[in-house]
Protein backbone atom coordinates (compact mmCIF):
# COMPACT_ATOMS: atom_id res chain seq x y z
CA UNK A 1 0.00 0.00 0.00
CA UNK A 2 1.89 2.89 -1.29
CA UNK A 3 2.05 6.38 1.25
CA UNK A 4 1.51 9.74 0.20
CA UNK A 5 2.48 13.47 1.58
CA UNK A 6 -0.55 15.72 2.44
CA UNK A 7 -0.82 18.68 4.17
CA UNK A 8 -4.60 19.84 5.75
CA UNK A 9 -5.69 23.53 5.91
CA UNK A 10 -8.76 25.30 5.67
CA UNK A 11 -10.22 28.51 4.54
CA UNK A 12 -12.75 30.03 7.34
CA UNK A 13 -13.94 25.99 8.51
CA UNK A 14 -13.73 25.33 4.67
CA UNK A 15 -11.31 22.45 5.34
CA UNK A 16 -9.28 20.48 2.61
CA UNK A 17 -6.62 17.64 1.96
CA UNK A 18 -3.40 19.41 0.06
CA UNK A 19 -1.74 16.50 -1.95
CA UNK A 20 1.54 17.25 -3.74
CA UNK A 21 1.79 16.12 -6.95
CA UNK A 22 3.86 18.32 -8.97
CA UNK A 23 4.45 16.17 -11.99
CA UNK A 24 1.46 14.20 -12.31
CA UNK A 25 2.66 10.81 -11.06
CA UNK A 26 -1.04 10.32 -8.92
CA UNK A 27 -4.35 9.30 -10.53
CA UNK A 28 -6.65 9.29 -7.59
CA UNK A 29 -10.13 7.14 -7.86
CA UNK A 30 -13.41 8.44 -6.51
CA UNK A 31 -13.22 5.93 -3.61
CA UNK A 32 -9.55 6.94 -2.33
CA UNK A 33 -10.73 10.84 -2.70
CA UNK A 34 -13.72 9.65 -0.49
CA UNK A 35 -11.88 7.36 1.82
CA UNK A 36 -9.46 10.51 2.32
CA UNK A 37 -12.17 12.48 3.17
CA UNK A 38 -13.77 9.99 5.29
CA UNK A 39 -13.80 12.04 8.91
CA UNK A 40 -13.80 8.95 10.27
CA UNK A 41 -11.37 6.65 9.14
CA UNK A 42 -9.50 8.81 6.83
CA UNK A 43 -7.83 12.24 7.23
CA UNK A 44 -11.21 14.64 6.52
CA UNK A 45 -11.92 17.13 4.34
CA UNK A 46 -14.51 18.62 2.25
CA UNK A 47 -12.36 18.15 -0.65
CA UNK A 48 -9.04 16.89 -2.11
CA UNK A 49 -6.75 19.66 -3.88
CA UNK A 50 -4.08 18.27 -5.76
CA UNK A 51 -1.09 20.20 -6.11
CA UNK A 52 -0.08 19.84 -10.03
CA UNK A 53 1.82 21.62 -12.43
CA UNK A 54 -0.33 22.40 -15.47
CA UNK A 55 1.78 21.15 -17.84
CA UNK A 56 1.26 17.78 -16.35
CA UNK A 57 -2.29 17.61 -16.38
CA UNK A 58 -4.72 17.66 -19.21
CA UNK A 59 -7.11 20.30 -18.11
CA UNK A 60 -4.71 22.68 -17.40
CA UNK A 61 -1.59 22.15 -20.20
CA UNK A 62 -2.93 25.18 -22.35
CA UNK A 63 -3.10 27.65 -19.72
CA UNK A 64 -0.84 30.79 -18.95
CA UNK A 65 -0.08 29.60 -14.89
CA UNK A 66 2.34 27.15 -13.34
CA UNK A 67 0.02 25.84 -10.99
CA UNK A 68 -3.17 23.73 -11.24
CA UNK A 69 -5.59 23.70 -8.46
CA UNK A 70 -7.38 19.77 -9.31
CA UNK A 71 -10.29 20.31 -7.00
CA UNK A 72 -12.36 17.28 -5.79
CA UNK A 73 -15.32 17.69 -3.49
CA UNK A 74 -15.34 14.99 -1.14
CA UNK A 75 -17.94 12.08 -2.72
CA UNK A 76 -14.52 11.84 -5.49
CA UNK A 77 -16.38 14.09 -7.74
CA UNK A 78 -14.16 17.20 -9.98
CA UNK A 79 -15.79 20.17 -9.28
CA UNK A 80 -14.60 23.43 -11.64
CA UNK A 81 -13.86 25.52 -8.52
CA UNK A 82 -13.35 26.49 -4.76
CA UNK A 83 -13.27 30.05 -3.82
CA UNK A 84 -11.85 28.92 -0.10
CA UNK A 85 -10.00 26.10 -2.04
CA UNK A 86 -7.98 28.15 -3.80
CA UNK A 87 -6.83 30.65 -1.28
CA UNK A 88 -5.88 27.62 0.28
CA UNK A 89 -4.33 26.69 -2.66
CA UNK A 90 -2.38 29.75 -2.72
CA UNK A 91 -0.93 29.47 0.96
CA UNK A 92 0.44 26.11 0.01
CA UNK A 93 2.45 27.47 -3.23
CA UNK A 94 4.08 29.99 -1.20
CA UNK A 95 4.33 28.18 1.98
CA UNK A 96 6.08 25.60 0.31
CA UNK A 97 8.07 28.18 -1.58
CA UNK A 98 6.92 26.61 -5.34
CA UNK A 99 5.65 30.01 -5.90
CA UNK A 100 5.78 33.91 -4.42
CA UNK A 101 2.63 36.46 -4.32
CA UNK A 102 4.44 39.40 -4.50
CA UNK A 103 2.70 39.62 -7.71
CA UNK A 104 -0.25 38.61 -8.70
CA UNK A 105 -0.29 34.82 -8.68
CA UNK A 106 -1.79 32.77 -11.43
CA UNK A 107 -3.41 29.72 -10.89
CA UNK A 108 -5.17 27.26 -12.74
CA UNK A 109 -8.49 25.63 -12.46
CA UNK A 110 -11.22 24.04 -14.45
CA UNK A 111 -13.07 27.63 -14.90
CA UNK A 112 -10.01 28.57 -16.17
CA UNK A 113 -6.79 30.88 -14.88
CA UNK A 114 -7.54 32.68 -11.28
CA UNK A 115 -5.57 35.57 -9.98
CA UNK A 116 -4.49 35.35 -6.33
CA UNK A 117 -3.38 39.08 -4.45
CA UNK A 118 -2.75 39.63 -0.96
CA UNK A 119 -5.56 41.68 1.09
CA UNK A 120 -5.90 42.50 4.63
CA UNK A 121 -8.07 39.64 5.29
CA UNK A 122 -5.81 36.94 3.48
CA UNK A 123 -6.01 36.60 0.00
CA UNK A 124 -8.04 37.92 -2.93
CA UNK A 125 -8.89 36.04 -5.81
CA UNK A 126 -10.39 37.37 -8.95
CA UNK A 127 -13.33 34.59 -9.53
CA UNK A 128 -14.26 36.67 -13.22
CA UNK A 129 -17.37 37.08 -14.41
CA UNK A 130 -20.40 36.13 -13.56
CA UNK A 131 -23.92 35.16 -14.57
CA UNK A 132 -27.44 36.41 -12.40
CA UNK A 133 -30.40 34.11 -13.92
CA UNK A 134 -33.83 34.65 -13.06
CA UNK A 135 -35.32 31.25 -14.44
CA UNK A 136 -37.89 29.78 -12.00
CA UNK A 137 -36.13 27.66 -9.51
CA UNK A 138 -38.05 26.45 -6.03
CA UNK A 139 -36.16 24.99 -3.25
CA UNK A 140 -37.72 22.39 -0.88
CA UNK A 141 -35.33 21.99 2.65
CA UNK A 142 -36.20 20.27 5.63
CA UNK A 143 -36.94 23.02 8.49
CA UNK A 144 -39.02 25.10 5.87
CA UNK A 145 -42.23 25.29 6.32
CA UNK A 146 -43.08 25.74 2.20
CA UNK A 147 -40.96 25.77 -0.73
CA UNK A 148 -39.06 28.97 -1.49
CA UNK A 149 -37.84 30.57 -5.07
CA UNK A 150 -34.40 30.06 -5.77
CA UNK A 151 -32.33 32.70 -7.49
CA UNK A 152 -29.64 30.85 -9.70
CA UNK A 153 -26.25 32.66 -9.67
CA UNK A 154 -23.32 31.50 -11.84
CA UNK A 155 -19.39 32.06 -10.80
CA UNK A 156 -17.71 29.21 -12.40
CA UNK A 157 -20.28 26.75 -10.99
CA UNK A 158 -23.76 26.64 -10.07
CA UNK A 159 -25.55 28.00 -6.80
CA UNK A 160 -28.85 28.25 -6.46
CA UNK A 161 -29.66 31.28 -3.87
CA UNK A 162 -32.84 31.46 -1.38
CA UNK A 163 -33.69 34.57 0.88
CA UNK A 164 -35.12 34.13 4.30
CA UNK A 165 -36.92 36.35 6.71
CA UNK A 166 -34.90 35.84 9.74
CA UNK A 167 -31.53 34.50 11.49
CA UNK A 168 -34.24 31.89 13.50
CA UNK A 169 -35.73 30.58 10.06
CA UNK A 170 -31.79 30.11 8.82
CA UNK A 171 -30.70 28.38 12.18
CA UNK A 172 -33.85 26.13 11.93
CA UNK A 173 -32.98 24.91 9.00
CA UNK A 174 -31.76 21.14 8.91
CA UNK A 175 -28.72 20.73 6.27
CA UNK A 176 -28.41 17.58 7.06
CA UNK A 177 -30.75 16.83 3.93
CA UNK A 178 -30.17 17.94 1.08
CA UNK A 179 -32.57 20.18 -0.10
CA UNK A 180 -34.12 19.67 -3.43
CA UNK A 181 -34.45 22.09 -6.72
CA UNK A 182 -37.46 21.59 -8.85
CA UNK A 183 -36.67 21.59 -12.12
CA UNK A 184 -32.89 20.08 -11.22
CA UNK A 185 -30.60 21.12 -12.91
CA UNK A 186 -28.06 18.73 -14.96
CA UNK A 187 -24.87 18.58 -13.05
CA UNK A 188 -26.59 20.08 -9.84
CA UNK A 189 -26.17 22.75 -8.29
CA UNK A 190 -24.83 24.44 -4.60
CA UNK A 191 -27.36 25.55 -2.38
CA UNK A 192 -27.17 29.14 -0.20
CA UNK A 193 -29.40 30.62 2.25
CA UNK A 194 -28.99 33.58 3.36
CA UNK A 195 -29.84 36.92 5.58
CA UNK A 196 -29.63 40.27 4.85
CA UNK A 197 -28.32 41.80 7.76
CA UNK A 198 -30.57 45.09 9.76
CA UNK A 199 -29.14 47.73 8.21
CA UNK A 200 -28.78 45.44 5.16
CA UNK A 201 -26.60 48.40 3.96
CA UNK A 202 -23.85 50.66 6.39
CA UNK A 203 -20.80 52.69 5.27
CA UNK A 204 -22.14 51.88 2.02
CA UNK A 205 -20.91 47.91 2.79
CA UNK A 206 -23.56 45.21 2.25
CA UNK A 207 -23.81 42.69 4.55
CA UNK A 208 -25.65 39.26 5.27
CA UNK A 209 -25.24 35.86 6.62
CA UNK A 210 -25.31 32.52 5.03
CA UNK A 211 -25.53 28.72 5.06
CA UNK A 212 -24.49 26.29 2.04
CA UNK A 213 -25.42 22.66 0.92
CA UNK A 214 -22.47 22.03 -1.22
CA UNK A 215 -23.18 19.59 -4.25
CA UNK A 216 -20.69 16.23 -3.57
CA UNK A 217 -20.11 17.61 0.12
CA UNK A 218 -23.10 18.61 2.40
CA UNK A 219 -23.14 21.36 4.68
CA UNK A 220 -19.87 23.46 5.06
CA UNK A 221 -18.88 25.92 7.53
CA UNK A 222 -18.08 28.07 4.39
CA UNK A 223 -18.25 28.54 0.93
CA UNK A 224 -15.97 30.72 -1.51
CA UNK A 225 -17.87 30.83 -4.26
CA UNK A 226 -21.41 30.20 -2.42
CA UNK A 227 -20.44 33.37 -0.38
CA UNK A 228 -19.84 35.42 -3.64
CA UNK A 229 -23.06 33.79 -5.22
CA UNK A 230 -24.54 35.23 -2.28
CA UNK A 231 -24.03 38.86 -2.08
CA UNK A 232 -24.13 38.52 -6.16
CA UNK A 233 -28.30 37.39 -5.33
CA UNK A 234 -28.86 40.00 -2.80
CA UNK A 235 -26.93 43.03 -4.39
CA UNK A 236 -29.49 41.83 -7.76
CA UNK A 237 -32.27 42.05 -5.55
CA UNK A 238 -31.72 45.11 -3.68
CA UNK A 239 -31.94 46.64 -6.97
CA UNK A 240 -29.33 49.27 -8.71
CA UNK A 241 -28.68 51.53 -5.79
CA UNK A 242 -27.36 48.42 -4.01
CA UNK A 243 -23.55 48.80 -2.87
CA UNK A 244 -20.74 46.88 -4.80
CA UNK A 245 -18.85 45.90 -1.32
CA UNK A 246 -20.28 43.19 0.63
CA UNK A 247 -18.97 41.14 4.07
CA UNK A 248 -20.97 37.72 4.41
CA UNK A 249 -20.69 35.82 7.74
CA UNK A 250 -20.89 32.02 7.51
CA UNK A 251 -20.80 29.79 10.42
CA UNK A 252 -16.94 29.57 9.69
CA UNK A 253 -16.23 33.25 9.91
CA UNK A 254 -16.27 36.01 7.62
CA UNK A 255 -15.35 36.50 4.12
CA UNK A 256 -15.44 39.67 1.75
CA UNK A 257 -17.05 40.03 -2.07
CA UNK A 258 -16.52 42.84 -4.03
CA UNK A 259 -17.25 43.67 -7.71
CA UNK A 260 -15.53 45.78 -10.10
CA UNK A 261 -15.27 46.32 -13.64
CA UNK A 262 -13.26 43.99 -15.10
CA UNK A 263 -12.17 42.31 -18.52
CA UNK A 264 -14.94 41.29 -20.82
CA UNK A 265 -17.80 43.11 -17.56
CA UNK A 266 -17.80 42.97 -14.43
CA UNK A 267 -16.14 40.70 -12.06
CA UNK A 268 -16.84 39.69 -8.26
CA UNK A 269 -13.67 38.98 -5.87
CA UNK A 270 -13.60 37.14 -2.47
CA UNK A 271 -11.43 37.70 0.26
CA UNK A 272 -10.90 35.89 3.38
CA UNK A 273 -8.16 33.61 5.60
CA UNK A 274 -6.70 30.26 4.95
CA UNK A 275 -4.44 28.42 7.53
CA UNK A 276 -2.38 25.22 6.76
CA UNK A 277 -2.85 23.10 10.14
CA UNK A 278 -0.29 20.30 10.15
CA UNK A 279 1.15 17.63 7.33
CA UNK A 280 1.82 14.22 7.44
CA UNK A 281 2.20 10.99 5.22
CA UNK A 282 -1.31 8.51 5.05
CA UNK A 283 -1.63 5.23 3.49
CA UNK A 284 -3.26 4.86 0.24
CA UNK A 285 -5.68 2.02 -0.35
Amino acid sequence: MPTIAFTKGHGTGNDFVLIPDDDGALDLSCDQVAALCDRRFGIGGDGILRVVRSRAIGAGAAMDAEWFMDYRNADGSAAEMCGNGIRVFAKYLVETARATIDAPLRIGTRDGVKTLTRSDLGFEVDLGRFVVDDADVVVRARGLDVPRPGQHVDVGNPHVVVGLSSVAELEALDLTVQPQLHPAPPAGANIEFVVPADPLVQDGVGAIRMRVFERGVGETLSCGTGVAASALAVRHWAGSAAPDRWTVEVPGGTLGVRMVAGEGGAHVLLSGPATLVYTGEVALA
